[in-house]
């Protein structure tokens, strides 16, 4: 009996603080890169997707970044 499944990671890249389009107020924004990876009985062995995300503190507005545009915004 095989268990094959996906683990996600989240790796916090940097944190800005703008006004957010949705809520109007002027907060902390989290930019984090999501990796799913494959797992095979709960060891991670390859990553299946990448995502960044920019994430509003204050109301939760969530919005997918390019790599480009997360890097960018985080200064590295």
């Amino acid at each position: 009996m095989l268990i094959l499944g996906f683990g996600v990671s989240d790796v916090l890249l940097g944190t800005l603080v703008y006004v957010c389009d949705r809520c109007g107020q002027n907060a902390a924004h989290e930019v984090v890169k999501r990796v799913r990876k494959f797992t095979l009985f709960f060891v991670p062995l390859f990553p299946a997707s990448t995502r960044h995300l920019d994430t509003c503190t204050a109301c939760g507005r969530t919005v997918e970044l390019s790599q480009q545009q997360a890097l960018a915004a985080t200064g590295q």
